[in-house]
């Protein structure tokens, strides 16, 4: 039960920022924020503080910044006031749309700051071979860590498979025995795997295993920045591959999951530990920032969509296609919700 309260608790925290960012951007620049939900339907709390009404509402799906002179389902209908919304320059506007998305990715960014104080990567020690390894076959020994690999320094273990991938041909090894830098040549094996999306690609391997020895403390400092922006990189990279290969069918949406996945598997991750747990807050806050800049009527990328279209032709979209396009927008939205729900669900009774 309490990995579920922890799960929660952290979705509402994305949500959070996500409209913290919205908050301060519209601040910024002087628009006055009418409403601050974490949620959406009833409201459950709410407190006037500075003009602005605070507030916890029942549906904890999301949650939205009404600022004055916004209206979604009208654009024509405006205020007019210096405080409106609508009465900032296009590029203003795009900057207080995309604030909450950026906000997510700043969160991640820290989230993984945190988790590299959390975690210490292995060395780049061998512990052992595998029956074909082409390591042993050149004379490489248990212990030995390998330095260089074509020149390129090794720091850690999960340096050595993306170098080894990305190089053509022989490779030069720098391996510290002892006291001693030994260099030796080898050819590594190509052999078939799967992707994370199980398609079949080719891997190189030379069969060597770690130790064990790990490094602690090494993700501090610009090592703990460097490994933050790869895991940022990384996650944003994943979310966008799966969302096109879902949009192209080779995903199917049954692997789609929502609210209640998020919760089982965040659940799950606490008992694993605090790293693990961070990690999938991390992802989400990612995912979360991502999905809202899709160019999705009601979300902040259909926002920032129309502001474009304003900014390149020099008018506001008409409005009736941008009601129907808004409602449209929704009724998508919430099949989707509803949809996921349904995915979740079905995961739970089939044990699949």
């Amino acid at each position: 039960m309490s990995g579920i309260i922890y799960s929660v608790i952290a979705l509402s925290l994305l949500i959070f920022f996500h409209e913290l960012g919205h908050f301060i951007a519209a601040r910024a620049f002087r628009v006055k924020v009418e409403v601050f939900s974490i949620g959406f339907g009833k409201k459950l709390f709410k407190k006037v503080w500075g003009g602005t009404e605070y507030c916890l509402s029942a549906i904890p799906l999301g949650g939205y910044v009404q600022m004055k002179g916004q209206n979604d389902f009208n654009p024509n209908e405006r205020s007019g006031d210096f405080d409106s919304y609508d009465t900032k320059a296009t590029w203003q506007r795009i900057i207080i749309l995309f604030a909450g998305p950026f906000a997510n990715f700043i969160l991640a960014f820290f989230l993984y700051i945190w988790i590299g104080s959390l975690i210490a990567p292995l060395a780049p020690q061998i512990g052992g071979f595998s029956e074909d390894s082409v390591a042993k076959v050149a004379g490489i020994q248990v212990d030995d860590t390998i330095k260089t690999i074509n020149g390129i320094e090794v720091n850690i273990w999960q340096d050595i498979r993306k170098i080894i991938n990305e190089s053509s041909g022989e490779l030069d090894l720098t391996i510290l025995r002892g006291s001693e830098l030994l260099n030796f040549k080898l050819t590594p094996l190509t052999v078939n795997d799967e992707n994370i999306f199980q398609e079949k690609i080719q891997v190189k391997l030379i069969g060597i295993s770690p130790s064990g020895a790990s490094l602690d403390g090494y993700y501090k400092g610009l090592n703990g920045i460097k490994y933050a922006w790869d895991e940022l990189v990384f996650a944003s990279t994943l979310t966008i591959k799966s969302l096109e290969k879902l949009i192209i069918g080779e995903v199917s949406p049954k692997n789609l999951g929502g609210i209640i996945a998020i919760v089982d598997i965040g659940s799950t991750a606490v008992k694993t530990g605090l790293a693990a747990f961070l990690m999938i807050v991390a992802i989400i806050s990612v995912n979360l920032g991502i999905l809202n800049l899709l160019p999705i009527p009601a979300l902040d990328g259909g926002h920032i969509m129309f502001n474009l279209y304003e900014m390149i032709f020099r008018r506001a979209p008409n409005e009736k296609v941008f009601y129907y396009m808004t409602v449209a927008g929704w009724i998508f939205l919430l099949s989707l919700i509803f949809f996921t729900i349904y995915n979740d669900i079905a995961r739970l009774l089939t044990g699949n």
